[in-house]
């Protein structure tokens, strides 16, 4: 990290120099282009200034506080040098932060997918509690959401649900939610007390725009259909669903929420472009050992990454060995303190994978 910072501050020094330089005002566009990087350098350039006076400062009470004999003297020197060395541990820290790599997808909003995998009906119920812990703790957080699509099974349960969670949190606080969440617990449908066990899969994909990712329309099946109720019951009398094929991926996406077929193809779109461009980034991620190192988990939907256990109130995330006994108030949306303890362990692999 030393050895990245050192050389952070030689390329600002030396952008420094060139922009003092009378030849660089003859060349606009490389002038142009040594603001731009020094904008950017700066934060850093900054920090570290700051970070050299206070361990200038705490060298110099510390070496004060050795000679020192006054007790009350000392006492002071004493309390100065905790509040500097507190400083310097924040700065250390943000300093940290800035030279870790940024994440090209920080910023965007995310696609949030939950689908009822093993367990029937049970699954369904369960992937209905998501939905609702997840919808809570937006509210809570102040990120907007938008239902895409919703599938449900007329028995209260949902067999899928596409969200768009919008806002510049939507990333880094869904980032590490994908994969199976299992459930344990009595379901509403057993009557002989045995606890089950069922699964949902989670699948997180940030929002991609046209202009980032095109699609050939070419790769393209689309079909059209009537969309329908719980139980095939019929809501709409016109072809308004739609079903757009990916054919060389085989990644297929529906959608049947409004009444207008133009409006649903649209939607579709939106999906589908997210789930490609984020399946070749998943495959392109693959073959970089670095960013194995820095994952926390892969977002493979087999992967397991979280248990929900009813009878004993408690939420554990497996990637981290992480356990609240607070499954109850977990569900009211209140997952703060789980996200802040997956981002903590994220950017801590972040550090030994620079470090290593």
């Amino acid at each position: 990290m030393s050895q990245k910072l050192n050389s952070i501050l030689k390329r600002f020094e030396e952008i420094e120099r060139d922009l003092s330089s009378s030849d660089i005002m003859s060349d606009m566009k490389k002038l142009t282009a040594l603001s731009q990087e020094r904008v950017k350098l700066f934060p850093v350039a900054q920090a570290a200034e700051q970070k050299t006076k206070i361990e200038t400062q705490i060298k110099e009470i510390s070496e004060q506080l050795t000679k020192e004999k006054d007790n009350e003297l000392k006492e002071i020197l004493e309390d100065e040098l905790v509040i500097l060395e507190e400083k310097f541990e924040k700065l250390n820290e943000k300093i940290e932060e800035m030279l870790l790599p940024q994440d090209p997808q920080a910023g965007k909003n995310v696609f949030l997918e939950i689908r009822a995998g093993t367990g029937g009906e049970e699954a369904a119920l369960f992937a209905r509690d998501l939905f609702r812990m997840y919808s809570r703790f937006f509210e809570k957080s102040g990120l907007k959401y938008e239902l895409v699509y919703m599938q449900d099974t007329g028995l209260h349960g949902i067999k899928e649900v596409v969200i768009l969670v919008k806002g510049d949190k939507a990333y880094e606080f869904m980032h590490l939610e994908g994969g199976g969440h299992r459930v344990q617990r009595i379901p509403e449908t057993e009557s002989g007390g045995r606890i089950h066990t069922s699964a949902c899969t989670v699948a997180v994909t940030p929002e991609v725009e046209e202009s980032e990712f095109e699609i050939n329309m070419a790769d393209l099946r689309i079909d059209v259909f009537r969309s329908s109720g719980p139980g095939g019951q019929s809501v709409n009398t016109t072809d308004s669903a739609v079903r757009i094929t990916h054919v060389p991926t085989g990644i297929v996406v529906s959608c049947q929420d409004e009444k207008s077929q133009h409006k649903n193809k649209a939607k579709a779109l939106k999906i589908l472009r997210a789930r490609i461009a984020e399946s070749e980034r998943q495959a392109q991620n693959a073959k970089l050992n670095a960013e194995k190192k820095a994952q926390v988990g892969s977002g493979d939907r087999s992967e397991k990454i979280r248990t929900y256990n009813f009878p004993q109130n408690r939420i554990t995330d497996h990637r981290i060995n992480y356990t609240m006994h607070s499954l109850d108030r977990a569900l009211e949306g209140e997952i703060d303190e789980l996200i802040e303890a997956l981002l903590k362990e994220e950017k801590k692999k972040k550090l030994e994978a620079i470090n290593s």
